[in-house]
């Protein structure tokens, strides 16, 4: 063994390769035949966690509440009750953020049993008017970062009004902005937590892992379970959703506070909370505003996927356009989800990277200007939705709220469109769909299934044991243990071929897209701002256009998930190759080497671990895109995921599978998180 880990790594690649293939061929399919698949010993485990969670809920610790229909009291489980006053608190949060947008009382009247305000519906708060929310969106645009950014935000609202989708817009926002504080906060704490104990980030990280590499749909089945159906369950889902990436950001941010930074806060005198609120956060301030960054776009990610157990919104209306085949409606909802992502990107991007402002000789009008234009505008639009009043007719105040069916909409224009393509594209695009399903994807997937498990085991702890030894090869071997004990190895089996033929489509384009921008600085510059835009745009989104040229096929799905993963690989490759010393690239040249000499000898070679932690990054954005593609029927393990989701006893199923996601992703990971790091280690760029 010592003198096999001694031999150059194409040596071992081959050695390997050549053992794979010779139990790939020697194994027969067979039932018993436990060297072509494990005995499904983990097969009881869901329905073991489905009984759990039952007792929890209706067994589990009963106590006396109070019941004011019956005016007794009456036993009732802890966990049921916790959930539920949970959700009546969160609901009653959301529902609240609606009214002030949308207008109404109807939540306090609700939980107050308020019957003053409900028989006098005249003291009912109106909604704020549209152009008072597009003007504060502009406002604060510019407030952040200046007047592109207030007309972005500008042209998106205007947008989302005139449009008629106001109503879902404002339903989709408040969804975000109640799940979003809750995020940062749990994450927040956590973070810190974790900064100041190893035990405590040592016991987070595998959970963070685990979190991160979940695909979307395994969040909703249990919040599904104990919450219910509604906007809470969709909040609860996406809190849990959000709150890893904050976590991890604020124990970065945290790590980064200079020794200097914090020995001299301890020098003044400052207790250990002091020495945390007022030197190491603010310090850590754009790693954990870069947080809150990732926090908003997760959340507004889930709150799509969110639809599926009952959230309102922009995807619950997009869920519904997609279920009824209406692509043009479908089309135009998803641009106003797709501008929501980037202004708000945007927007807490620029609030990450501004400077933190001091008001040492200012007067108040100077120190509260942006606030007092607001009230402004606030006053000016109240008085524009009064004047509108009297404009119009019909009983509609175009300048207070544009209804649905009295916006402009372009769902003819695209829906013709849609048509269009069909009549005229049919024939080739069905000939594509056929051959590349025939060719390529059918004998693909054959292969994949035709794996004996031994030989999927071999390969797999053989790359990890080339690349991290033994340690690695048991922490993946672990892992597909887990799967192959499970009745889902064969719909694993084609997660991964369909993931894997993704992947190899998407690094193929993205690092050669961005091996040739990264040649010159306004090209990155552009393809990176195109990276930006297109990473923010949730990954329903991807769906439509796929499903209005090829229908409901695997080859929509595969086009999806290549267009969605190949972000990250031109990414990281532009990223990679720009950060390559310029002196190393002038030495080089002055050594004679061409560009391309240059290119294959130096920039390849120290950009390559980056570019592969890109590939890593695909093939989590794959993996998630494919189950996200069950929507539209794929037989893998997303299909069983949003089979769950309509199962009674779904939470054990649904939780195995997304563990299986999971554990797919966290081999990948880990075999290249270990060689990058090696690689960097050996090329001295740690």
């Amino acid at each position: 063994m010592q003198s096999l880990k001694s031999q150059p790594g194409y040596v071992q690649a081959g050695i390997l390769l050549a053992v794979f293939f010779v139990l790939y061929f020697t194994i027969q399919p067979g039932e018993g035949n436990y060297f072509w698949r494990l005995p499904h010993l983990l097969a009881g485990l869901p329905d073991l966690i489905n009984r759990s969670v039952d007792y929890l809920l209706f067994h589990w610790l009963p106590i006396d509440i109070y019941d004011p229909d019956i005016e007794e009291y009456e036993k009732s489980p802890l966990l049921k009750e916790l959930t539920r006053s949970f959700s009546t608190g969160l609901l009653f949060c959301i529902e609240l953020v609606r009214e002030l947008l949308l207008g109404g009382v109807k939540t306090i009247v609700a939980f107050t049993s308020w019957n003053f305000v409900r028989d006098h519906p005249e003291l009912q708060w109106p909604a704020l008017p549209w152009t008072v929310v597009a003007s504060g969106a502009m406002l604060l645009g510019y407030a952040l970062s200046g007047r592109w950014l207030a007309i972005l935000a500008g042209f998106a609202t205007i947008y989302i009004a005139v449009f008629g989708q106001w109503e879902p817009a404002m339903q989709t926002l408040s969804f975000v902005l109640i799940a979003a504080p809750i995020s940062f906060l749990l994450g927040l704490t956590l973070g810190v937590l974790a900064f100041r104990s190893r035990k405590v980030e040592a016991a987070l990280t595998p959970l963070l892992n685990v979190a991160q590499t979940m695909p979307h749909f395994s969040y909703l089945v249990p919040v599904m379970v104990m919450f219910g159906v509604g906007d809470h369950a969709g909040a609860i889902a996406t809190i849990i959703f959000a709150t890893p990436p904050m976590v991890r950001l604020t124990i970065l941010g945290l790590k980064k506070v200079p020794l200097e930074v914090i020995e001299a806060g301890m020098m003044s005198g400052c207790t250990d909370r002091q020495l945390l609120l007022k030197v190491m956060i603010p310090t850590a301030r754009r790693d954990i505003l870069m947080g809150v960054n990732q926090v908003i776009m997760q959340c507004l990610a889930l709150a799509v996927i969110a639809s599926f157990i009952g959230a309102k919104g922009l995807g619950f209306n997009l869920l519904l356009s997609l279920n009824q085949l209406r692509i043009g409606q479908a089309l135009e909802l998803g641009i106003c989800i797709v501008l929501i992502a980037v202004v708000l990107d945007k927007l807490s991007l620029a609030w990450a990277n501004k400077k933190t402002d001091y008001f040492a000789d200012l007067g108040f009008a100077q120190r509260h200007k942006y606030g007092l234009l607001f009230l402004a505008i606030l006053l000016g639009g109240i008085l524009l939705a009064y004047i509108g009043t009297f404009l119009f007719g019909e009983g509609i105040n175009y300048f207070y709220l544009i209804p649905h069916n009295k916006g402009i909409t372009t769902e003819d224009f695209w829906q013709s469109g849609v048509d269009w393509m069909v009549d005229n594209w049919y024939a080739g695009l069905q000939g594509f769909n056929t051959g590349l399903i025939v060719n390529v994807l059918v004998p693909m997937k054959s292969a994949f299934l035709g794996m004996p498990v031994v030989a999927t085991f071999t390969l797999v702890m053989g790359v990890g044991y080339i690349v991290g030894g033994w340690r690695s090869a048991l922490i993946v071997g672990g892992f597909l243990l887990f799967i192959a004990l499970t009745d889902w190895w064969d719909r694993a089996l084609i997660t991964a071929y369909m993931a894997t033929f993704a992947v190899v489509v998407s690094v193929i384009i993205g690092a050669t897209v961005g091996a040739l921008c990264a040649q010159n600085k306004t090209a990155s510059k552009v393809i990176l701002l195109a990276c930006d835009t297109f990473q923010t745009f949730p990954s329903f989104i991807y769906l439509i256009p796929v499903i209005m040229l090829f229908g409901v096929t695997d080859t929509s799905v595969l086009i999806a998930v290549i267009v969605y993963a190949t972000i990250p690989a031109t990414r990281y490759t532009v990223e990679g190759l720009r950060s390559v010393p310029p002196s190393l690239q002038d030495l080089g040249a002055m050594s004679g080497a061409n560009w391309m000499q240059r290119f294959a000898k130096i920039d390849l070679p120290l950009a390559f671990p980056h570019i592969m932690l890109g590939v890593n990054q695909t093939v989590i954005f794959a993996l998630f895109m494919v189950i996200i593609g069950a929507m539209i029927g794929t037989d893998d393990l997303g299909q069983f995921i949003l089979k769950a989701l309509s199962e009674k006893n779904g939470i054990g199923n649904g939780l195995m599978l997304g563990l299986c996601v999971a554990f797919i992703g966290l081999t990948v990971d880990h075999i290249i998180q270990t060689w990058a790091n090696k690689r960097r280690s050996l090329l001295g760029l740690d």
